[in-house]
């Protein structure tokens, strides 16, 4: 005689654990709004407890026979902290409280892709550590995709600012602690060769807020002149041999090399940048004398006896004359 399938489910939820085994038991996941998946494991609940604390049966949790599982009701965080579901048991006392959130609900790191300073890191283990989800969720963040936050509104309290406001806990102006550490930028300037601008060394005297955004927006590479910096632009805004040196210093930055001119017949001519810098600023010669240029127009000995030129210093006055002592230029191989 075979039993009605009601009857056989109603015989194994009586008989409690020692009969669960008549029915297959397996996981079951709920797909939440937000909060990922979240697995239910039967066999973990049917466990034999600790001699002090109440065993679990299938009817501990399932109240009716007739409950086919295709109509399960679906219930909220909210419902839960009322005593619904899951909630019924875990209230902190009979089991632990469901503000645990991650005792069942994954978490991991987020990566955020910031355009102007790269991708930026959330880690979730780190902050938990802590704290409890419900600091920031749903208060500061819904469990799901949030929009975009600037910085100015984090500056105002607005998402990560509502704690990282140097008082609960470091301030949002440190940024080295959430965006990856600044490189190096080279600006090609065709006059004078690759610019360097270290990040690591100007970070170590101030706060990236000192030139982001006053000086620099975030990400633009716009081309800024030496006349302009010299008015307090760019680099000159901090580089006018007050709060740094000037930046008519220009060797601090800018790459100086030896010039060698191919002079014919009597051999080349060696210009010697280091020798020079050592005793005069660029600007004595650049761009007044010399153009910043490598096609600039060769000059001729008779044009450097007027003045022209290397004769525009070399005159036997300020330094020596270019009529004669030629093997001080030129090689005598």
């Amino acid at each position: 005689m075979r039993l009605p399938s009601s009857i056989v489910i109603l015989a194994a939820l009586t008989c409690g654990v020692s009969g669960a085994s008549a029915l297959e038991l397996k996981d079951v996941t709920f797909n939440t709004n937000g909060g990922g998946k979240v697995v239910f494991n039967h066999q973990v609940h049917l466990k034999k407890k600790a001699a002090n604390t109440a065993n679990v049966s299938c009817k501990s949790c399932h109240e009716t026979s007739t409950s086919s599982g295709k109509d399960r009701v679906v219930y909220t965080m909210a419902d839960m902290e009322k005593g619904k579901s899951c909630g019924k048991c875990h209230n902190g006392q009979q089991a632990f409280s469901i503000s645990k959130c991650t005792a069942c609900h994954k978490v991991k790191d987020i990566t955020f892709q910031v355009k102007e300073t790269g991708p930026v890191q959330f880690s979730h283990n780190k902050h938990l550590k802590s704290m409890q989800c419900d600091a920031c969720h749903n208060k500061l963040y819904l469990t799901k995709k949030n929009p975009t936050v600037t910085m100015a509104e984090m500056e105002k309290g607005k998402s990560c600012g509502a704690c990282h406001n140097g008082t609960k806990a470091f301030s949002i102006e440190k940024c080295s602690a959430c965006h990856p550490a600044p490189k190096q930028v080279v600006f090609k300037v065709k006059e004078t060769g690759p610019t360097v601008f270290s990040h690591s060394l100007h970070t170590k005297k101030y706060s990236c807020n000192a030139c982001h955004t006053k000086l620099y927006a975030l990400g633009s590479n716009k081309h800024v002149s030496m006349a302009a910096m010299e008015k307090g632009k760019s680099c000159g805004a901090c580089h006018n041999a007050k709060q740094a040196f000037s930046v008519s210093k220009c060797d601090k930055c800018h790459p100086v090399k030896e010039v060698t001119f191919k002079v014919a017949g009597i051999g080349n001519a060696t210009f010697s940048h280091s020798l020079h810098v050592g005793m005069y600023k660029c600007s004595a010669c650049h761009t007044g004398t010399f153009p910043l240029s490598k096609s600039a127009k060769p000059v001729t000995m008779a044009e450097m006896h007027k003045a022209k030129s290397c004769g525009a210093c070399h005159d036997g006055k300020i330094a020596f004359t270019v009529h004669g002592n030629c093997d001080s230029c030129h090689s005598k191989s």
